[in-house]
């Protein structure tokens, strides 16, 4: 666990507990439609509640443009919570304020109150520390447990940490030891699997991930940049033109372990009642565009990750939301799910395929935070973890 502090290391009897979460989840008419993050807080909720703190919980929601907006507020988290807990949970309208304040005083050991969504406040995102300290003076102990926003130095990650002794969640712990040891010392062989749309979104990742991994596999539409760069003709593939020559560095650089799709699905239009046709990568006709990885390539992936050690997968193999286009992406799921291997998935997308393909049991460690996973593979430090207390 990097060193750092966990809530089992400090004493939490009689104490008010400020805990940052990740209640980031999709609402619907005033219902939480997924609740995956938030069930994943609960054992760090239920320690502190075990062990006799007051639990204040916050996090932010979306992207409110304008500060307060009722599109973006934390209560149906809260109502939420108290049916997963089975036990009242306050609610306060504000995240700073007398609101806020008079809330957090109420709240006795034992008890739980949800902070107004953070993201209302400018200040937040540009980590001022006026409002940090605001929000340190409601308790006497800090924690950490929204991985999924550790990649981010605001307010409520990195901010409150300023001020109050700060410590890591159960999440964020079991996080930071799936992707650290990953990358510190895998289980051989380590088999990285990269997909999305975007090379320039993980040119830092698949730059350590060369160094690091035996095997880096590429399919979804980053796969097409480097085909680009390879001189085929794309079609109407997605290419991002600006990343061509850096593509032609990685395939150097990567030499026989960066591993391209062989086949290719194609279609005329974007679209699942397209005309679908299977081919060699090779130039794309004119008209046509990459959707996803073929079915050649799913068996040659598949045969790479089934003797691995380690396997991390960040990003869809195509366009899986289309049925046509999902083959590729829930192939490859299939096979991580049978491999042997230690599996981490990261990544909104990937996880969202796993969770469809109904294999999330099967994989080892299901990330909560895409960008923060990415970092992580990338080998950087985020601003959340490295503001905790050493051990």
């Amino acid at each position: 666990m990097l060193n750092k502090k966990m809530i089992t290391d400090v004493d939490v009897q009689g104490k008010k507990v400020l805990a940052r979460v990740d209640f980031n989840v999709p609402i619907k008419d005033g219902k939480v439609t997924d609740d995956t993050r938030i069930r994943a807080a609960l054992p760090t909720i239920e320690y502190l509640l075990d062990h006799g703190a007051a639990v204040i919980l916050f996090s932010h929601l979306g992207r409110p443009k304008d500060g307060p907006d009722p599109l973006y507020s934390m209560r149906p988290t809260a109502d939420h919570l108290a049916v997963l807990l089975g036990k009242p949970v306050a609610f306060a309208e504000e995240a700073i304020g007398p609101v806020a304040t008079a809330a957090a005083q109420a709240l006795q050991p034992g008890g739980v109150l949800v902070l107004e969504n953070t993201r209302f406040y400018k200040g937040e995102t540009k980590n001022d520390l006026e409002l940090a300290r605001q929000w340190a003076a409601l308790a006497d102990l800090y924690v950490n447990d929204a991985f999924g926003s550790a990649h981010r130095a605001h307010s409520s990650t990195q901010g409150v940490a300023q001020f109050l002794p700060a410590v890591a969640g159960f999440l964020m712990e079991k996080e930071i030891q799936y992707l650290g040891q990953a990358i510190a010392d895998p289980k051989r062989p380590f088999v990285a699997i990269l997909g999305g749309a975007k090379v320039s979104d993980k040119i830092g990742v698949i730059r350590n991930l060369l160094q690091k991994a035996d095997q880096v596999l590429i399919g979804g539409g980053m796969a097409n940049t480097f085909f680009k760069a390879q001189g085929y003709a794309m079609g109407d593939s997605l290419v991002e033109e600006e990343a061509v020559e850096l593509a032609r560095e990685l395939l150097q650089l990567g030499g026989s372990r960066l591993q391209l799709p062989a086949d290719v699905v194609i279609a005329d239009r974007f679209d699942a009642g397209a005309e679908v046709r299977t081919m060699n990568v090779g130039s794309t006709p004119d008209g046509w565009r990459i959707l996803d990885i073929g079915p050649k390539t799913v068996q040659a992936f598949s045969k790479i990750i089934e003797s691995a050690g380690c396997v991390v997968w960040n990003g869809p193999m195509g366009v899986f939301e289309l049925a046509p286009f999902a083959a590729g992406t829930f192939g490859v799921a299939q096979a991580v799910a049978n491999s042997k291997a230690v599996s981490i998935v990261g990544g909104g997308d990937s996880v969202a395929a796993i969770n469809q393909s109904g294999l999330a049991d099967k994989i080892t460690h299901i990330s909560t935070g895409g960008g923060a996973s990415l970092e992580m593979l990338e080998g950087l430090t985020l601003p959340g973890v490295a503001a905790l207390l050493d051990k």
